[in-house]
């Protein structure tokens, strides 16, 4: 069975805080780093296939995510875009960051990849505001999956509380921000499939 390399750029969703880091200069300063804590370790150990490639960095925003993008692509099969939490905290217009992801896709699909897009998950220590634009985020990037011709990974739908989806289910997150490895476990094993 050949590998598939699997490029991934994104925010600290995807770097796996708060317990890692992909760059090792930023993990050493973690008390006790554990690779369990990122969905890509999870998607590996459920398929030997995949061989993850991730650029992803803490609290940057999908303009900033872009200008990442080059770090990972060559070489790689399949390319994975997540974003866009940083840009509801920081109040930027939604349409930008769904037109951010979307020239990330159309940047992979020009290098003959094939494209994924997560969507946003629920933020525990947000508030009325967040969770709408969250909701209004979603839904663009629902619009940008089908007009790119991505599969959309839906991040948000596997972690959420069923009785109140703007936010995370009880264990799945550790601090109201970020997965918890059980939380990281069922977004590699359950929301993350291959494109095809």
């Amino acid at each position: 069975m050949s590998g598939l390399v699997v490029a991934v750029v994104g925010d600290s969703i995807s770097a796996g805080s708060p317990l890692w880091d992909p760059e090792p200069a930023v993990r050493v300063r973690i008390a006790a780093p554990d690779e369990r804590s990122q969905w890509q370790w999870w998607a590996a150990r459920a398929d030997a296939r995949l061989e993850f490639r991730t650029t992803a960095v803490y609290a940057e925003r999908t303009d900033e995510i872009a200008r990442r993008l080059d770090l990972v692509l060559t070489g790689a099969d399949v390319l994975v875009v997540q974003g866009g939490i940083n840009d509801v905290v920081q109040r930027r217009p939604l349409e930008q960051a769904a037109e951010n992801l979307g020239a990330m896709l159309n940047r992979g699909r020009a290098a003959g990849l094939a494209l994924a897009v997560t969507d946003v998950l629920p933020w525990n220590n947000g508030d009325k505001r967040t969770a709408a634009d969250i909701g209004r985020l979603n839904a663009l990037i629902r619009e940008v999956a089908a007009t790119s011709a991505a599969s959309l990974l839906p991040f948000h739908d596997t972690l959420a509380d069923p009785t109140d989806p703007t936010r995370m289910r009880d264990g799945l997150t550790d601090d109201g921000d970020h997965p918890s490895i059980e939380g990281h476990r069922l977004l590699g094993e359950q929301a993350f499939r291959l494109p095809k």
